[in-house]
Formats: C-alpha cells, sequence, structure tokens
C-alpha cells in the first residue's frame, strides 16, 4: 500500500518461537540486506496472522453477523452483528486489519525486492523465504480483497514517503494472489521441521479457497471450479493427512499438531513471543461464573459474551443430534459445581442445558440450574468450545494456544462445492458423506454405530448450495469462515433477514462489503474511493 506513514516497518520479533530466530531490536535498514536480516523478515511475514486469526478483530468481521452468530450481551461491537450505522468508516477493528495487514504486506515485500541483492545469502535459504513471505501475503491480500473488494496492490518494498493510494480491480487482486500461492506451492516442501512455517498443502489448501471464492465473482474465470477442485483434492490424498476419527479431538487442547491440521496460526505460553489479542478462548462462553455453585476458573475460561449462537445454528443445523455427534463434541452444555453452596457439592451439575423442552415442573425438581432453550438469554446459551484454554498462566491472561487456520474437513467440503458447481453431485456427494460419516456418533455396539453413519449419508439430489452452507456451518462453526462463505455464495442478505434476529432488520446490499477506513481516506493526499453505500 503506498502510505505516506510508513517508510519500511519490520516485526523485529517472530511469529513464532518455534522458528527458532533471535528478537532483533535497534537495527538499522542496512541489517536487512544482510543474510541474519533476511532470515528475520522472512520470520516476521507471519506475524500479520496474529492480526487477524483469533482476535476479536478478525472473529467480530467473520463470525459475527452471520445466520450461524449473534451478540451475546457483552462487548463494544455488537453493531457489527446488527449492522447499525455504527458499522461505518469509523470502526476500529476494520482500521486495524486495515493498517496490521498493509504493515505485514510490506514486510513480505521486503523480503521479495531484498533477496536477490543481498550477498552471502544462500540460495535454498533465499527461495524458501521469498516463498514464504508471498505465501503470506497472498493470505493478507485475499483477507483485504474478501472484505473491502478492490484495495492497493503493491507488491514492492516502499521505500520512501507517497502521499497518493489507489485501488486495484479485484480481478488484479485474485491474480497476484494466485500467482504468489502458485509459486509457493511449487517451491515449499510437503512439511517443514519448524511447525507453524508454510507448507506445499498449505498454499494449495489456500489455492482451493481462492479459485472457489474467485469463481462466483464478477472476476470469475470459466475453469475455477476445476481449480478449486483439483488443489483441495490433492491436499486430500497427496500429503498423508488424515481426519481424525473422532471429530471432537481435532481442537482438543495439545492436540492441535495432528493429522487434520494443514496450517495452524503459532501462539505459545512464551510471553515474549505470544499476543495479547489471542482471545477466541474468551468469546463465545456464557456467563457461567454468576450462577450458584460456579466460580471463573481457567478450566471453565474466561467468559466475555460476545458471541451467541443463533437459534438456527442450535436448532436446525444441529437439529440431528441421535446421529450426529459434532453438537455434543463442540458446544458445552453442562457446567460442574466449583464452588460448594447449601444444594450443591463440588463435582455436581450445576448448570445443563438439554438441548430439548422440558416441564416447569421438571425445571423446578432439579437441584441445579435447568436450561431449556426456551429459557437462552443473551448471557445463557451453549457455549463452543473448540478454543478453550485451560493452560493459559491465568484468568487474566490471553490464549497461548495455536489456532487451525486451515483443515483437511474444509478440503472435502470444498471439493464437494466445486464438484457439484460442475455438476458432478456424484463425486461431490462422495466427499460430503466422508465428512459426515466420521461426524457420526458411536454407538453401544459396531451394529449400533454403522446405523448411525448410515443415517449420516446423504443423497446425490440433497446437494445444493444451501445444503453446502449448512454442512459448512456444522463442520467449521467458529473457524472464521462463515461471513466470507456467506458473501460468496450470494446468501448474506438471505441468511441473515431469516436467522439472525438482531442482524436481519438493518442490513443492506451494501454489507457484502465492509467500509474502507476513513484514516485510509483521509491520509491520501488524492481521492480515495470509499465502497457504495458508506
Amino acid at each position: 500500500m503506498k502510505k505516506y506513514l510508513f517508510l519500511i516497518l519490520i516485526v523485529a520479533i517472530s511469529c513464532n518461537k518455534m522458528l527458532d530466530e533471535d528478537v532483533v531490536t535497534n537495527v538499522t535498514d542496512d541489517f536487512y540486506n544482510t543474510p541474519g536480516g533476511f532470515t528475520t523478515a522472512v520470520n516476521s511475514s507471519y506475524a500479520g496472522l496474529r492480526n487477524f486469526y483469533s482476535t476479536e478483530r478478525g472473529m467480530t468481521v467473520s463470525v459475527f453477523g452471520t445466520d450461524t452468530y449473534t451478540n451475546g450481551s457483552d462487548g463494544d461491537f455488537k453493531f457489527a452483528n446488527q449492522y447499525t450505522s455504527q458499522l461505518n468508516p469509523s470502526y476500529a477493528h476494520l482500521r486495524e486489519i486495515w493498517n496490521g495487514l498493509y504493515q505485514a504486506i510490506n514486510v513480505c515485500n521486503v523480503v521479495t525486492t531484498r533477496a536477490d541483492a543481498i550477498p552471502g545469502l544462500d540460495s535454498v535459504a533465499k527461495v524458501s523465504g521469498v516463498a514464504q513471505a508471498r505465501f503470506c501475503r497472498a493470505n493478507y491480500y485475499f483477507i483485504l480483497l474478501q472484505l473491502f473488494g478492490e484495495v492497493p496492490l503493491n507488491l514492492k518494498e516502499n521505500t520512501s514517503i507517497e502521499t497518493e493510494a489507489h485501488r486495484d480491480p479485484v480481478a488484479a487482486i485474485y491474480a497476484a494472489v494466485i500467482s504468489d500461492l502458485q509459486y509457493a506451492a511449487t517451491v515449499l516442501p510437503a512439511s517443514q521441521t519448524d511447525w507453524g512455517r508454510a507448507t506445499k498443502p498449505a498454499a494449495e489448501h489456500l489455492l482451493a479457497r481462492v479459485y472457489l471464492t474467485r469463481a462466483s465473482s464478477a472476476s470469475a474465470v470459466g475453469t475455477d471450479y476445476d481449480s478449486a477442485a483439483i488443489y483441495a483434492t490433492r491436499v486430500i490424498s497427496q500429503y498423508g493427512f488424515q481426519l481424525l476419527p473422532d471429530v471432537g479431538q481435532v481442537w482438543a487442547q495439545g492436540n492441535e499438531k495432528n493429522n487434520e491440521t494443514v496450517f495452524a496460526v503459532q501462539y505459545v505460553n512464551d510471553a515474549l513471543y505470544n499476543s495479547s489479542d489471542n482471545n477466541a478462548c474468551r468469546f463465545f462462553l456464557m456467563q457461567y461464573d454468576v450462577l450458584a455453585g460456579m466460580k471463573r476458573d481457567l478450566a471453565n475460561g474466561t467468559p466475555w459474551k460476545r458471541y451467541r449462537p443463533t437459534k438456527f445454528l442450535l436448532d436446525t443445523l444441529y437439529k440431528d443430534r441421535m446421529n450426529d455427534s459434532r453438537y455434543e463434541k463442540f458446544f458445552t452444555r453442562v457446567w460442574y459445581c466449583n464452588t460448594a453452596t447449601d444444594k450443591l457439592k463440588v463435582g455436581d451439575t450445576s448448570v445443563y442445558m438439554p438441548g430439548v423442552d422440558v416441564t416447569d415442573a421438571e425445571i423446578a425438581s432439579k437441584k441445579y440450574l435447568y436450561v431449556p432453550p426456551r429459557n437462552y438469554t443473551e448471557k445463557l446459551y451453549p457455549s463452543l468450545n473448540k478454543f478453550a484454554d485451560a493452560l493459559r498462566p491465568d484468568n487474566q491472561a490471553s490464549g497461548v494456544r495455536p489456532f487451525i487456520a486451515f483443515r483437511l474437513a474444509e478440503d472435502y467440503l470444498i471439493a464437494a462445492e466445486a464438484y457439484m458447481k460442475k455438476g458432478d453431485n456424484a463425486t461431490a456427494v462422495g466427499y460430503i458423506n466422508t465428512l459426515r460419516v466420521r461426524a457420526a456418533k458411536v454407538g453401544a455396539s459396531d451394529a449400533e454405530t454403522e446405523l448411525h453413519k448410515e443415517a449420516m449419508k446423504v443423497a446425490e439430489g440433497d446437494l445444493s448450495i444451501d445444503f453446502i452452507l449448512d454442512e459448512r456451518g456444522r463442520e467449521l462453526v467458529g473457524e472464521q469462515l462463515q461471513w466470507f462463505d456467506l458473501v460468496r455464495t450470494g446468501k448474506l442478505l438471505e441468511r441473515v433477514r431469516l436467522h439472525n434476529p438482531q442482524g436481519g432488520p438493518n442490513i443492506e446490499e451494501k454489507h457484502v462489503l465492509r467500509p474502507i477506513p476513513q484514516d485510509q481516506i483521509d491520509r491520501s493526499s488524492n481521492e480515495f474511493g470509499q465502497n457504495p453505500g458508506y
């Protein structure tokens, strides 16, 4: 981005201690013309990932305001869900994402611009470093493109004060993103010794997502669905990834580096290398700590009550709880007493949400809080537990666990959608059913388990874009994809109006793009256009 605010910004602290680099401070620009400086810049290319993934800003613009999540009682950004007039160019999250990702892009550009001129730089390290930086740059530009549409495209290091900025065509941004990812997929290895670095399958996974997104846009190319299917099936078949038998173990803390994880954003329990913005563990929790028999602890988490599941998510997408295990695996519905009362001792059930209606007499008969769906509130609801983090140093500390940004289940869903769009429902349904059968409940006997698996299978005629979106909602709930999925399929307005009572009355056509941050417009000496309607 051409911005007069920045010359060169290098984030000296790497994205991940596992990348085994030194923290560098008080360095001059010439440092980045050395092999050591090049390594630091490559590692710093990843830092922008922490601007978006597992953060309140990234979650709010991707989880909130959809058909699956609405607002809880807490937080200053309910307007992002409600689509009120506060969702405007002054919205702080958008400013932070814009500035943070463009700073990260310039770091990536330092790597790609300087690599060939650094004396003594090992050729293998150079090629690998450039590929990693281009992978990160592609991811940053793809996020910006999905949020804002036309944005400034700059693939060279920004070395001087420039006061002009111009929005580039969406087609050009897609081309740059795809070029970067194709280069990364050609150069990078299938796996890395340092977990958290970009790999060939990570680049191919993102390519599949990019092609699928472009396929339904005004910039579509006729082969986009073919390309999405090709790259998704490569990730599925060529690198040894496997769906975990138990879908509940995918997000189990300590198990993030599993056979289903294609790429994870690194957070660690070393404060020097961690980020105070990693708070996904807090956002989805209901207010358990004011209820009888409960006090706040690390095991149950810090309940910030930001994001509350919609009735559509709980009652429609997770309606089949007899055969599908994902609701019980992904959601906490029972809390156990951790502070004794007159009626409860430690370890007793303190709160239970059965997920079905019960009578007032049944509620009154329990010594614990018995909460059927009709009694859910903005403070009391089943809580997504994918990001639970019991290993934080204390209740005030930010999260320490990695965030799984790309996982194999999405490749199955991308392949299914791409083949369906190509008119090959027979192939598409195979990918869908593989994923659904994995999520089937385990019965008391092998025969009962097989019945659950058969019940989870769907037929070719069941496939539609709404079914695909439903399945993505069931499988990928909370994983920072839903808003993007609804926009790319043209379903945002329809499904928010149908299923999000807080957002539905206010959402308009303009909301398929986010407003350009006002400070970007203000600091440009030329006229920098705003998105329509803002």
